[in-house]
This record gives C-alpha cells, sequence and structure tokens, in this order.
C-alpha cells in the first residue's frame, strides 16, 4: 500500500463528527481566546530553548482547557504557548508539562497525532476556508497540511505539501521512552516563515493591527508500561485502546479541531516585546459572523432531516435558532444556499454560504 493511500485511510477513519443532541442544533458558547503577538528586533535560534530576551519578556497564554470547554474537567498537565513574529517569520514556542516522554514516528507527514503531539492551526483571513495545520512529537517529527476547506465540508487535506523554510526545534526536560524515570516535561518553538502563510492569506497579511484566526492542540495518549515499554492503554470492555485527550487554547465545544469559527484570534502589534503594551481590539463584526456560522449549522441539520435546505429563517425556528439579531436575509434552492447578515454600525454585509466559507461586501 502506498504511503499516500495510507495517509488517506487513517485521515478519514479519523476524521471528526459534528454531533447534533436529537434533532436539537447544539452549537458551543462563543468564548475564543484573544492573544496579542508582539515583534522582535532580533533574529531567533530555534533550539526549544526559549532564552532570548524576545522569549523571556513575551506572555504565555492562559493554560490550555479540555477541547470541550466547561463541559470536562482541567486537563491533568499543563500546556501554555506564546508567539513573536518579524518581518520573515510567525513564532511559536510551547510547553507542555509530562511525567513520561513518548514518541515512536519518526517519518515525515505520518499521521503525528498518534503520538503525544503539539499542533498548530493558523487560518490568516477568517473564512474557515484555506488554512495550516502543523502536527509535531518529542521526536521534533513533522507532519504539516493544507486544508483547502475543512473536512466537514468536503476537505481536501493537501498533503503532499510543505511549508517550505519551516524551522522546528524540541527540547526535553527529561528523558524520551525510558519508563524508569519521572520527566518534567518537552518545548517545542517554532518558525512559520510568513511567506509561505501569505500565499493563502485572502488578503490579511502579518501586519501590525491585523488579525488571524489561530489555536492550538495538545493529544495525550492514555500510556502504561509493558516490558519497559510505553504502551496505549487498553480498556477491557471495548478490547481497543482508550481514545486520546484533546487540550486546546481556545476551546472548540466539540471534539474538532476542524471548525475555525471557534479558533482564537491573534492580533499582530509593531511594538516590540518588553517594549511596551497594545490592547487587544476585538472587531463586533466578529459577532455578525458567529450569528451566520449559526445558520451554517442549523442548514445542515435542516438538510440532513429533509434532504433539502430552508428556505426561509423561520423554518430553522424548530432546531433551537431563533431571535437572531444580524441575519436577515436567506437565498436557498435544493443544494446551496447563502445567508447575509450586518450589523448597523458596520460598513460591511457579511455572507455565508453553504460550505461554511465567509466573505464580506460593501453597504
Amino acid at each position: 500500500m502506498s504511503k499516500l493511500l495510507l495517509i488517506s485511510l487513517l485521515m478519514v477513519a479519523c476524521l471528526p463528527i459534528d454531533k447534533h443532541e436529537g434533532d436539537t442544533l447544539d452549537i458551543a458558547p462563543f468564548h475564543p481566546e484573544s492573544y496579542v503577538c508582539y515583534r522582535t528586533n532580533d533574529p531567533l535560534i530555534i533550539d526549544g530553548d526559549l532564552d532570548e530576551e524576545a522569549w523571556q519578556n513575551t506572555a504565555w497564554t492562559n493554560l490550555f482547557v479540555d477541547i470541550q470547554g466547561d463541559k470536562k474537567p482541567r486537563p491533568k498537565y499543563n500546556t501554555k504557548a506564546k508567539m513573536l513574529w518579524d518581518d520573515e517569520y510567525l513564532y511559536v514556542a510551547a510547553f507542555m508539562e509530562e511525567p513520561h516522554l513518548w514518541a515512536s514516528i519518526t517519518e515525515r507527514d505520518a499521521v503525528i497525532f498518534y503520538d503525544n503531539d503539539f499542533e498548530v492551526f493558523i487560518d490568516p483571513n477568517g473564512d474557515t476556508h484555506g488554512y495550516y495545520e502543523y502536527e509535531v512529537n518529542a521526536f521534533n517529527t513533522v507532519w504539516d497540511l493544507l486544508l483547502a476547506k475543512p473536512y466537514r465540508d468536503g476537505g481536501p487535506a493537501i498533503n503532499n505539501w510543505d511549508i517550505n523554510g519551516l524551522k522546528s526545534a524540541v527540547k526535553l526536560i527529561g528523558t524520551v521512552n525510558q519508563p524508569d524515570d519521572i520527566d518534567e516535561g518537552w518545548f517545542v518553538e517554532i518558525a512559520f516563515p510568513l511567506k509561505v502563510l501569505h500565499e493563502y492569506c485572502g488578503g490579511v497579511p502579518a501586519k501590525g493591527g491585523n488579525q488571524w484566526r489561530i489555536n492550538f492542540s495538545r493529544v495525550q495518549w492514555q500510556l502504561v508500561v509493558e516490558e519497559n515499554n510505553y504502551v496505549k492503554r487498553i480498556n477491557s470492555e471495548t478490547g481497543k485502546h482508550y481514545p486520546e485527550d484533546n487540550w486546546v487554547w481556545s476551546p472548540q465545544g466539540f471534539i474538532n479541531m476542524h471548525r475555525p469559527e471557534t479558533w482564537g484570534f491573534m492580533q499582530f502589534s509593531d511594538v516590540i516585546s518588553g517594549q511596551g503594551e497594545e490592547a487587544f481590539e476585538f472587531n463586533k463584526d466578529e459577532l455578525v459572523k458567529w450569528e451566520l456560522y449559526k445558520v451554517y449549522h442549523a442548514q445542515k441539520l435542516y438538510y440532513k432531516t429533509n434532504g433539502a435546505y430552508a428556505q426561509k429563517l423561520n423554518q430553522l425556528n424548530s432546531l433551537g435558532l431563533s431571535n437572531l439579531k444580524y441575519v436577515k436575509q436567506l437565498e436557498s434552492t435544493m443544494s446551496l444556499f447563502e445567508g447575509i447578515a450586518s450589523r448597523l454600525e458596520s460598513e460591511y454585509n457579511w455572507h455565508i454560504n453553504n460550505e461554511g466559507r465567509t466573505w464580506k461586501t460593501k453597504k
């Protein structure tokens, strides 16, 4: 079996599924995290140490939470990240508390989340289409891919694509694959070339004041020791290993990282790290977009039940979608739809289609 076919089958087997409670729409609350990304004047050495002054002056994110948010307990181990940028790179660093460092995958572009890993998701223009995914394990084995659109809308994931010029390093505080000791954790340090990220930025480049949607995920498996090796813990009732934990910066509400509308916001700042502060400025048009996503998910559920999209907004009321504040117009055919919304103070109308892509037009 070819490597590409094997990876395709693995990805299909692990695709996240949007779940709804019966016939009622189940939508997570809109509480995305936010972060101001300051500049560094000095080039960073990507070695996992984070000992440069710019990193030392840069704040960590809040500690990661379960991917489902408040529905689940706080993660067992702490995880946090931080970001910087300059004219050439977006820098991401993370620390993962981990008493049992473990990794097994050494082949680039394998399915890295079959190990414990750290993941980065970046959607520069926030339309949920054309976004980047990066995964790395404790061996610094990398999987980078480009998604034309989320799996829920047919993907595809472009796996034979690499982030040319990517720099990545890990630093282990302990010993990997040695169960007879207790470790402290591991650092990840990444430099994403902006030249590559700008290829699919949708007209929103890395620039002071611009905001990108971004999220981080940590996949954590339950392990036991057998014959002095780590193996995944088996559920005796099912005969299969227990599912992985997913710990994230900005909660998704569902066990599904491929809902870009729920990722956090990262705001580029021209302020040099350690030389001042800049407030994050929330764009209230994001509330309009979020209401459009509610319509999108309601339409998907309506189609599943009725074999066609709703022609009028009030047809979605039975699914729990009502009291819309910004969405005023819905245009549908048997197989397509477009929702249009705006707030009074905005100069834009916002649109969403049946593939979940959003865009804006001048009023």
